[in-house]
């Protein structure tokens, strides 16, 4: 095998599918997934046009990622929206795919990574800026299960936990509004919740339904983005907030926290102020510490520190953003806010604008880039 060859040929593979009609980002993706088949293949049988190969291959890799995701979007157009409880309905087989994906041969971050690719529909450079890295080594990770599994039986199903961090990762992707995958995620949770009586699957369901009952209220009539503090309450869906607290407290009841109950805690906190004032941030600092203590996660510690923040100023959300890695998704933005709620706009708005540069949505981006003009404006004056 000319791992050289197969380098070399990338760039021009790629460039060739472009032309065919398919974005960078899938076209990325098909030749990525031709390659990995080319490592299994040519050593046995190598083709006479390696070049034409891996071009047929890829483009038909692309083909079926455009099929799946088609028959991926006629699902979510039938929940519109936020799929409600339906009994009795036939389930599909999505949710079994996810469980075999995550098999026992692979260990979880990689299992992860390959449903997410595999049945998520989600890109490379989607999933790795869920794990924090670069997306060249999302690549190779993904490369990586594939061949683990490319000649296993799939007749031993991945573990539960595995399979709640994949439905959790789509639907965080699916509310941030790059991808639609939130109500899909949400149907299959419920799913799994009627099939396994499990604290952290409640949990993961709760935390769902708590944040999609905002999700008309974070944009505005124009798209843009709505933080949190500015939304119209009044738009939140009091039902989906209601089921949300049930099943969360079913869940903790049960005396097993697991940080989906935890995060669900924290977004049924949100959920009970009337308004952003009523907001009990004392009692969201006190969750976050539980989430920290069970999962040590920089994504955590950094809310933190916006609800340290909230509760006891300013000087202490900056202290407690001092130790974290400024390179972290969403640092720079938190930064600027703790700093313009310190009486420091100079500082704010250079990073509101460096925040903006790094966003990765337009929307955040339009967000940022406006705070940053807000007090550019005010400085002048």
């Amino acid at each position: 095998m000319d791992e050289a060859l197969l380098r070399a040929l990338t760039p021009t593979v790629i460039g060739i599918l472009v032309r065919r009609g398919a974005d960078f980002a899938a076209a990325e993706d098909a030749v990525q997934d031709a390659l990995v088949e080319a490592v299994r293949v040519w050593p046995e049988d190598p083709p006479r046009d390696p070049q034409g190969w891996l071009v047929t291959a890829a483009w038909r890799k692309f083909l079926d990622a455009v099929r799946a995701d088609a028959s991926r979007r006629h699902r979510e157009a039938r929940v519109e929206g936020e799929p409600a409880p339906r009994p009795g309905e036939a389930a599909d087989d999505t949710l079994q795919l996810y469980f075999l994906c995550a098999h026992p041969s692979l260990t979880p971050a990689p299992a992860v990574a390959l449903t997410l690719r595999a049945v998520g529909g989600l890109t490379t450079r989607q999933i790795a800026r869920a794990y924090l890295v670069p997306e060249a080594t999302m690549a190779q990770r993904i490369s990586r299960a594939k061949r683990t599994v490319s000649d296993v039986r799939f007749d031993q199903p991945g573990d539960v936990a595995t399979v709640l961090r994949v439905l959790y990762l789509v639907f965080n992707e699916g509310y941030s509004g790059d991808v639609d995958l939130a109500g899909e995620a949400i149907r299959l949770t419920r799913e799994l919740a009627a099939r396994i009586d499990h604290e952290e699957v409640a949990g993961l369901l709760a935390l769902m339904l708590l944040h999609h009952a905002r999700r008309a209220a974070r944009t505005g009539p124009d798209g843009r983005l709505v933080p949190l503090a500015e939304q119209d309450r009044g738009r939140w869906d009091t039902r989906l907030i209601a089921e949300g607290v049930d099943v969360l407290q079913a869940a903790l009841a049960r005396d097993r926290l697991g940080e989906f109950q935890a995060q669900a805690a924290i977004a049924a906190l949100h959920a009970d102020a009337r308004t952003v004032e009523e907001t009990d941030w004392v009692q969201i600092v006190e969750w976050y510490d539980e989430l920290v203590r069970l999962t040590d996660s920089p994504v955590a510690r950094l809310n933190r520190a916006v609800a340290v923040g909230e509760a006891d100023g300013p000087r202490a959300g900056l202290a407690a953003l001092a130790g974290l890695d400024p390179d972290l998704p969403r640092h720079t933005a938190v930064a600027a806010y703790l700093h313009e709620r310190d009486g420091d706009p100079v500082t704010a708005a250079r990073l509101y604008a460096e925040a903006a540069r790094s966003a990765h949505s337009l929307p955040e981006r339009d967000h940022l880039t406006r705070q940053a003009a807000r007090l550019n404006a005010g400085l002048r004056h």
